[in-house]
């Protein structure tokens, strides 16, 4: 397994082992004691899959009161997929990185809780799952607009299939404060 950091901390690229030969390909794609070795300490208790079509934004997502770590992974198609910072007290608050997700360059993405994530799809269909911390509970969910003019992603897609309830997310300067939870020592 590799682990890549990226500017933002919390933020960091897993590829997994991947051992493939003429029949296709195997891998864990997570192994608790692996991941915590890395740092990756927290407990996923809820694995979700999504499904879409070439040219769907989805986002920017994130849990206000019971943030949730992800470790997102590919299954079919490419995606890119977008973290936002929206940890009020953090360095690196209002920044975002970006990576595309595929299916034939198996790599993960990992974000400690206080991120939005968001993703466009690049292929015809993509299937994406992610391990979360925490169960969704829609009455905590909140976003920040895709294509907020402070935040300023580069999404690789022009005119993307996006919902009314994601168009109309605030943006980052108006978002409630993210609860991080407390870090015992």
């Amino acid at each position: 397994m590799k682990i890549d950091k990226t500017p933002i901390e919390g933020l960091i690229t897993i590829k997994p082992d991947c051992h493939r030969d003429k029949r296709g390909f195997f891998l864990e794609t997570y192994q608790c004691n692996r991941y915590q070795d890395e740092g990756i300490t927290e407990r996923f208790i809820q694995t979700n899959h999504s499904r879409s079509i070439k040219g769907v934004l989805r986002g920017m997502h994130y849990q206000v009161m019971k943030p949730q770590a992800q470790i997102v992974s590919i299954i079919h198609g490419s995606v890119y997929y977008v973290c936002v910072d929206v940890r009020r007290d953090s360095k690196s608050f209002g920044m975002w990185h970006g990576v595309e997700l595929n299916d034939c360059d198996i790599t993960q993405l990992y974000m400690s809780p206080g991120f939005a994530g968001g993703f466009c799809v690049l292929s015809e269909v993509a299937d994406l799952f992610y391990n979360v911390s925490g169960l969704y509970d829609p009455s905590d969910e909140g976003g920040v607009l895709w294509n907020d003019p402070d935040v300023q992603i580069k999404w690789p897609i022009s005119k993307p299939i996006i919902t009314s309830r994601d168009s109309l997310f605030p943006r980052l300067k108006d978002i409630p404060t993210v609860k991080l939870p407390e870090i015992s020592g």
